[in-house]
């Protein structure tokens, strides 16, 4: 839910979660509309592999190394490229560990 009040704050949508293992360490972001796509019409075909919004994987897995936690962060569908929704997989690979810091 704290994901989902932190998109809707900064970005303005909601995005909705979905499981995608039975482990629970995958899931995915769905937004039907990415606010940071609205002005980009098409990619050219020089840069159809450039990933636009890529930035919010970034900003996401920086968060969860913030709270000590190693993850997995890329896009999986992407409304730039024909898809329906734009899709952000997260795959949690282990607790990072804590550093100490000698005094």
């Amino acid at each position: 839910i704290l994901l989902q009040v932190a998109f809707k704050m900064y970005l303005g949508v909601t995005p909705s979660v979905s499981c995608l293992s039975a482990a629970g360490n995958e899931f995915s972001l769905i937004l039907d509309k990415n606010p940071l796509v609205d002005f980009v019409e098409e990619l050219p075909a020089e840069r159809a592999s450039l990933c636009y919004s890529n930035l919010l994987c970034g900003v996401i897995r920086g968060a969860l190394e913030m709270v000590h936690l190693a993850a997995e962060v890329t896009f999986l569908q992407d409304r730039l490229k024909g898809d329906a929704v734009t899709e952000i997989g997260i795959t949690f690979l282990r607790k990072a560990e804590d550093r100490k810091h000698k005094r």
